[in-house]
């Protein structure tokens, strides 16, 4: 479906930061976001990578955040379509398209969102981008959020409890955990949970820590379940349109791409976990009742025995991208448990 008539109907709506001053620069990158401007995938990610571009091309690319231009399934045919030059979305919201990066989702990876990232990454350079499940798109990086945990209105005992509860699912290796735990699926973009649980269309939703903050969780959330590890790790990609990169100098296509990659999924990675540690302690200090599930708790016990057989489904579903996905699984998991931040060096 093409998308070129939505220019019209978002032309009212506020065109975002402009992240430079510079308005003679030869060029405007417009990247389309979907979450609040307060959120750090806009207010650290974006700026960041848009200071970076800047600096790379020495001002002749700046770029301009739009919001509100619709769900966020919505910002790869926007993209595609030439409606902004730039976006970014998660992998689950397009059932089908994207199958591989299910790997960085799949529970008991143990890890932080940066060294997910860059493991992913990594694998992708290796071995994903040969399916082309991108195909159409310019990927500038992907990454993870940190673990998603159990966000809900009343409390539970054990996962029992989870049982047919309304809970809202975005999409992607969350919706079959959510399924193997029998609970009502709820399909709704993030920013839809604060006003459905504040009305009772939901009783929850996995997310991770950091939405406590950045989408106010903290004010209708009563408990969280937390597990170690967590139940899995939504995938994103940050993506740009080719056609667009064709019409830069090849300087300043170069510029933008070095300073994307790893480094920006790296970025996006360490921002979301810097955000996880905001999230939580902004839920302890609301009043937010906060299960810390260790492991040999029956919760965990639960959670253990309920994913059995997910790495085997996963390598079902993708044995037609004609890849070798278990090798690229095992090293995607021994490349994010090794990883050490050049920051720690």
């Amino acid at each position: 479906m093409k998308l070129k008539t939505m220019i019209k109907s978002t032309a009212g709506l506020s065109l975002g930061l402009l992240l430079s001053g510079n308005l003679l620069a030869d060029t405007v990158m417009r990247v389309s976001s979907w979450l609040p401007p307060t959120h750090p995938q806009n207010s650290v990610v974006l700026t960041t990578w848009g200071k970076w571009i800047e600096e790379a091309t020495q001002g002749r690319v700046t770029m301009a955040i739009e919001y509100g231009m619709g769900h966020p399934k919505t910002m790869f045919n926007l993209v595609e379509d030439h409606v902004v030059d730039a976006s970014w979305s998660v992998h689950g919201y397009i059932p089908g398209r994207f199958k591989l990066t299910e790997a960085a989702e799949l529970p008991n990876l143990g890890v932080n969102a940066e060294a997910a990232s860059v493991a992913l990454w990594r694998i992708n350079d290796k071995y994903y981008k040969q399916a082309n499940e991108h195909d159409g798109l310019t990927l500038a990086a992907l990454f993870t959020h940190g673990p998603g945990q159990i966000h809900l209105a009343q409390p539970i005992e054990s996962l029992a409890d989870m049982k047919n509860r309304k809970i809202r699912l975005g999409g992607g290796i969350q919706l079959e955990v959510g399924e193997r735990m029998g609970v009502t699926a709820v399909s709704a973009p993030a920013t839809k949970v604060y006003e459905m649980m504040q009305q009772g269309v939901i009783d929850g939703v996995f997310l991770p820590m950091s939405e406590h903050k950045y989408q106010r969780l903290k004010e209708i959330v009563k408990h969280v379940v937390k597990l170690p590890g967590g139940l899995y790790q939504n995938s994103f990609s940050i993506f740009m349109n080719p056609e667009f990169l064709q019409s830069l100098t090849k300087e300043d296509r170069d510029a933008i791409m070095s300073v994307s990659g790893e480094k920006l999924s790296a970025l996006a990675g360490r921002a979301w976990d810097d955000a996880d540690i905001v999230g939580l302690a902004e839920a302890k200090e609301a009043g937010v009742s906060i299960l810390e599930v260790k492991k040999g708790d029956l919760i965990a016990q639960e959670f253990q025995a309920m994913i059995v057989g997910m790495d085997d489904d996963y390598l079902e579903r993708v044995a037609d991208r004609g890849i070798d996905a278990a090798s690229a699984l095992k090293e995607f998991r021994e490349i994010a448990r090794s990883y050490i931040p050049e920051s720690a060096n």
